[in-house]
């Protein structure tokens, strides 16, 4: 029965489909799965009880003859930042205890009417401020990789940690994600999945718990291009409880995936050759781009002049949204309340209780660049810079069809490297930051190992709401890679 949990989406949808097996059965093995691997704590609450309601559910409209949706029968896990209806929910916060959200968000809603299976609730840093998943109040999860010849527990990136931690230990078929900096691609490289931050507007926000309002976008992290293609076509689609939600219509992104690249003009940004990146990621950037002319494309050299300034900037722009977001966490109205002697006294210990370091630290910075006195100097020049590196977009994408270009600085690195080193946690985004500033889609495809044997992954980022060429792109970077490596025990 474990064999079921190493099936695409795709390749599940077609063995169900011609009843190979139920959705029960699929969904009972990744169940026994994820028992077995409790100790990636990528789970925060685990549903099984409901999933196997849906999956059998699923079971009927087949055996019935009834409609069945796009994702019917299939086993997600969901990032715990996505209120489900009446079960808990908690950002990876503390200050979140006990919510248990009477609605469903619009991202969900979309997935369970398309017939998806909730495995259960998936880890994260904490209201998706990380990029290790170390500062979830419900701990560390665990990369299921590891390097060669070292049992050191690495870190599967973040915020969205659980995500892909989940996706390549097999204990979901796929999850969702929100990306807020790189959020989905990120993680997506540390562990050999892919991941794809649509653009900004393309999937609804309402119902996820915000970081930063004009930066997150949820997402898909799955095991190949054509699953997020399948996810995505679901997850996306105008929502009027979202005013920052575009009414466009949604493309059938996996009928997209022709295979043909001949002629797509590639990009390769001469900026994102930074300091600290190691030699076998300029080599695989490289030699992606290589498997890329193969096919077809065209390389041509580009300048995106102000990227330097990107990773300054968003450390600006998103702290400052969430310190505003983060006010409504106060013990009045929903989850943890720790008693005072005054309504301020409350508010005061309830937060000091509630949020962890990393919470309270971009708290005070967004504070801080929103004060009286520093508005200007900070905050509003951060936004000025903001439009400097759309327009670079802009520019560039007269000239290509898409840009490749590395998705992290390094591999997947040890829980206790970098600890206490915010800076150089900051800077695991660097590559993927610009995208969100922009409001682009960008996706990140496993194109190798190191010498350690760890995933490495490659970025593609599109021009806004052209994710399908995006996909297409990222199908031919992936065939060509023909990354089939697993973590070990998987």
């Amino acid at each position: 029965m474990n064999d079921l949990t190493h099936l695409t989406i795709a390749d599940a949808l077609d063995g169900l489909a011609a009843r190979k097996f139920s959705a029960r059965e699929l969904t009972d093995a990744h169940i026994q799965k994820m028992g077995a691997a409790k100790g990636l704590n990528a789970y925060i609450t685990e549903t099984p009880d409901l999933a196997r309601a849906k999956a059998d559910a699923s079971d009927k409209r087949r055996a019935s003859g009834g409609a069945i949706g796009a994702l019917d029968g299939i086993p997600l896990g969901i990032k715990d930042l996505f209120c489900t209806e009446g079960v808990l929910t908690t950002a990876g916060s503390h200050i979140l205890d006990g919510f248990k959200p009477t609605y469903e968000s619009t991202v969900t809603s979309k997935l369970f009417d398309a017939g998806a299976v909730m495995l259960g609730k998936l880890n994260l840093d904490e209201f998706a401020m990380g990029s290790s998943n170390k500062t979830s109040y419900y701990g560390n999860v665990i990369n299921p990789w590891k390097r060669k010849g070292d049992n050191t527990d690495l870190v599967p990136g973040g915020s969205s940690g659980g995500s892909s931690a989940a996706v390549a230990a097999r204990i979901a078929m796929g999850a969702t994600g929100t990306d807020t900096g790189g959020s989905i691609r990120q993680p997506a490289a540390l562990t050999g999945t892919v991941g794809i931050k649509p653009t900004y507007g393309r999937c609804s926000r309402w119902g996820i718990v915000a970081f930063a309002s004009s930066l997150d976008q949820a997402g898909p992290i799955a095991r190949s291009v054509e699953d997020c293609a399948i996810m995505l076509g679901v997850m996306a689609g105008h929502d009027p409880k979202d005013s920052t939600s575009v009414e466009m219509a949604v493309p059938d992104f996996r009928k997209g995936l022709t295979g043909d690249i001949r002629g797509l003009r590639v990009g390769i940004p001469r900026e994102y050759r930074v300091d600290g990146m190691s030699q076998e990621i300029s080599d695989l950037w490289a030699k992606g781009a290589e498997w890329l002319k193969a096919q077809g494309a065209i390389i041509k050299e580009i300048s995106l002049p102000h990227t330097k300034y990107a990773l300054p900037t968003y450390y600006i722009i998103a702290p400052a949204e969430a310190s505003s977001n983060l006010a409504r966490y106060d013990g009045v109205r929903f989850g943890l309340r720790v008693p005072g002697n005054s309504l301020d006294e409350m508010y005061e210990l309830t937060r000091a209780a509630g949020f962890g370091k990393e919470v309270k630290r971009r708290i005070l910075i967004g504070t801080y660049v929103l004060s009286a006195g520093y508005y200007d100097a900070y905050y509003l020049q951060a936004q000025k810079i903001r439009a400097l590196i759309l327009k670079d977009f802009t520019n560039a994408f007269q000239d290509v069809d898409v840009i490749l270009t590395p998705s992290t600085p390094s591999a997947a690195f040890g829980f206790h490297e970098n600890e206490d080193d915010p800076v150089q946690m900051y800077l695991q985004d660097v590559f993927t930051v610009t995208v969100n500033l922009a409001g682009l889609p960008g996706i990140s495809v496993p194109a190798g190992l190191d010498s350690k044997g760890l995933p490495l992954g490659l970025q593609m980022i599109g021009r806004a709401f052209d994710e399908e060429t995006l996909l297409r792109s990222a199908q031919a970077l992936e065939r060509a890679a023909n990354f089939t490596a697993l973590p070990a025990g998987v």
